[in-house]
C-alpha cells in the first residue's frame, strides 16, 4: 500500500525538534517560523510538555466518555482562566474542523434555525459542513454543497445588516475567523466584529468565533475576538491548544443549554490529550507567551513595514502575513534550501509566519537577516 498522493511536500525529512528549532535526517538545523501550520504553541519538544505526555501514558492512555475523566475538569478550569471565561462550558473533540463543525451544528440546535453566515476567504475545515462555510469551491464535494451557507464579505457591516435584515428569522449562527489564515492573513476590523455581535444580540443569532489558528494566545490576547472588546458565544480551538497532540475544543457560552447526546466524540477529552493541553495552558501561563507573542510580534511587524519592495505587513502578534508584489514560491524555497528557514504561505503572493509563542528576538533577528538579504534580489 502506498500513501494517498494528497499532499504538496518538500523534499526534506524532519526527525527531531528543540523550541523553535528542527532538524532533518541528515543534521541540518532549520528556524521554524511556521510552527507546522500553527501547531506549535510552547516550541519543540517542551521539556514539561515531555515529561507530562510520558508520565501520562505510563498510567492511563485512554478511557472513553462513558467513565469520568477528572483531566478534563482540569483543563476546563486552565482553559477558563487563561482565556478570562471562567463561566463558559467545554466540549472537546479532535481537531479544529470537527470543533467548527460541532459549534455550527450547537448553533442550529439552539436556534432551531437552518442557516450560517460565514465570509468570503474563510476556512474553516474540510468536514461535510465546515467545509461548506470555506470560501473554497475546490475542496467542496457535491455531496458538501448545500444552500444554509450565506457568504458575506469580510469587513461589509452594510452587506451582513441586509443579510440578517432579509434572513435574520433562519439564521443559527455566524462564524468568522478575527484573523483569516488560509485566507492571507486578512483581519476582521474591530469594528466589524462588535456590528457581529450586535446583529446576533439583535437577531438572536450564535456568534461563533473561529479561533482554530488564531487563538490559544497567538495574537497577544487568549483569544484574537478579545481584540474587540466582545464576547463570542462559542469559541472553537484546536492548533495551538496541545502543542501537536491531536485535539479540539469548543467553549460554550453558559446560556446555551446542553442536552445528553447532542454532541459526542469517541477520542475526544482523552487521558493523554487532556494532559497534553495542561501542560501547554501551564507552560503559556508561567512563561507568559502570551505577552512574548505581543512582544515579539510587535518587533516583526514594526521591522518587516521598514523593508523595500514588501507591499502590505498584516495580523497580530505571531501571525503574520507579507503580501508582496509578485508570487512569493520562489523566495520561499530560497528562505527554505538556502537560508534553512520554514515558513508558509496563504494564496500565491503571501508569506505566512505562525512560529511558536516562545520565540525569542535572536530568532525573530536570524528571520528578518535572511529575508532583507533576499528580498535584495527584487528590488
Amino acid at each position: 500500500m502506498k500513501m494517498f498522493d494528497v499532499y504538496t511536500v518538500n523534499d526534506i525529512t524532519i526527525t527531531r525538534g528543540e523550541g523553535s528549532w528542527v532538524w532533518d535526517k541528515e543534521g541540518t538545523r532549520y528556524l521554524d517560523m511556521y510552527g507546522g501550520h500553527a501547531v506549535i504553541s510552547i516550541g519543540h519538544t517542551h521539556p514539561a510538555y515531555v515529561d507530562a505526555v510520558t508520565e501520562q501514558l505510563g498510567e492511563l492512555g485512554f478511557y472513553s466518555n462513558s467513565v469520568v475523566i477528572e483531566r478534563q475538569d482540569e483543563l476546563a478550569d486552565k482553559i477558563g482562566r487563561l482565556s478570562g471565561k471562567e463561566n463558559y462550558q467545554l466540549f472537546l473533540c479532535n481537531s479544529g474542523a470537527e470543533a467548527n463543525e460541532n459549534a455550527m451544528k450547537l448553533a442550529s440546535f439552539h436556534t432551531g434555525r437552518p442557516k450560517i453566515v460565514a465570509f468570503r476567504g474563510a476556512f474553516h475545515g474540510r468536514t461535510s459542513l465546515a467545509v461548506a462555510a470555506t470560501d473554497n469551491p475546490s475542496i467542496v464535494a457535491p455531496v458538501n454543497e448545500t444552500d444554509h451557507i450565506v457568504f458575506v464579505p469580510l469587513n461589509d457591516a452594510e452587506a451582513l445588516e441586509k443579510v440578517f435584515a432579509e434572513q435574520g428569522d433562519q439564521i443559527a449562527g455566524v462564524i468568522l475567523e478575527a484573523i483569516q489564515g488560509v485566507g492571507g492573513i486578512q483581519v476582521a476590523t474591530p469594528e466589524f466584529i462588535r456590528t457581529i455581535r450586535s446583529l446576533c444580540d439583535r437577531y438572536g443569532a450564535v456568534y461563533i468565533a473561529d479561533e482554530v489558528q488564531c487563538g490559544c494566545g497567538r495574537t497577544g490576547k487568549y483569544y484574537a475576538t478579545d481584540w474587540a472588546g466582545v464576547n463570542a458565544d462559542i469559541y472553537t480551538m484546536a492548533k495551538g491548544l496541545a502543542n501537536g497532540f491531536p485535539i479540539g475544543a469548543i467553549a460554550i457560552a453558559p446560556h446555551i443549554a446542553p442536552k445528553k447526546g447532542m454532541l459526542g466524540t469517541t477520542f475526544g477529552g482523552n487521558h493523554l490529550a487532556c494532559v497534553a493541553a495542561i501542560a501547554v495552558a501551564d507552560v503559556i501561563r508561567r512563561e507568559n507567551l502570551i505577552g512574548n507573542a505581543a512582544e515579539q510580534g510587535a518587533y516583526l511587524i514594526e521591522e518587516l513595514q521598514k523593508m523595500p519592495v514588501i507591499s502590505e505587513v498584516r495580523g497580530r502578534g505571531l501571525m503574520i502575513g507579507i503580501e508582496l508584489p509578485f508570487e512569493s514560491a520562489d523566495l520561499r524555497r530560497k528562505l527554505l534550501y538556502e537560508e534553512k528557514i520554514f515558513v508558509g504561505s496563504a494564496g500565491k503572493t503571501v508569506v505566512r509566519l505562525l512560529p511558536a509563542l516562545s520565540l525569542r528576538r535572536e530568532h525573530a533577528d536570524r528571520f528578518l537577516e535572511s529575508f532583507r538579504k533576499l528580498l535584495t534580489a527584487y528590488c
